[in-house]
């Protein structure tokens, strides 16, 4: 009986650890040379349908001036459970914003994108700065954002 028992349970624990299996990506966005303050950036998931899913990370620390982040702000509701302890500090001019966080795997090579708002105090907004499919193929192909954001980089 406790082999039986014994058996069930790594058998238990295998199912549930391989459903739960998740893949380290390291996101990546280097911004323009422009004179203003620091940029927000809001990077988030959407389905195939470009239907938001879940948000990835915040830049920039102050929430009141999330609704800038256009897409991402009206998709997410802005509510604090969707981005609550993913935030960090807003990027400058030229710097990269360098960050790793874990992914199910469900979400790589399953039709879903990784979207990038951005906005400047001050400045013009930008909706869908960076849109990239997430896929094997694409993992450290940069991609050229149309606003403040340079280029973008995800890899496994």
């Amino acid at each position: 009986m406790k082999y039986l028992a014994m058996t069930l349970c790594l058998i238990c624990t295998s199912v549930a650890s391989s459903q739960l299996a998740a893949a380290e990506i390291t996101l990546t966005a280097e911004l323009q040379s422009y004179s203003g303050n620091g940029a927000y950036l809001a990077i988030y998931l959407t389905n195939a349908q470009g239907q938001y899913e879940k948000t990835l990370w915040v830049a920039g620390p102050k929430s009141k001036y999330y609704k800038h982040l256009s897409g991402w702000a009206r998709a997410s509701g802005l509510q604090s459970s969707e981005y609550d302890g993913m935030t960090g500090a807003s990027i400058s001019s030229g710097k990269t914003l360098s960050i790793s966080i874990d992914l199910a795997d469900t979400y790589i090579d399953a039709g879903y994108q990784i979207r990038v708002d951005s906005a400047v105090e001050d400045m013009r907004d930008n909706r869908n700065d960076v849109v990239v499919s997430l896929s094997t193929e694409g993992a450290g192909k940069s991609t050229a954002g149309r606003g403040y954001v340079k280029t973008f980089t995800y890899s496994f």
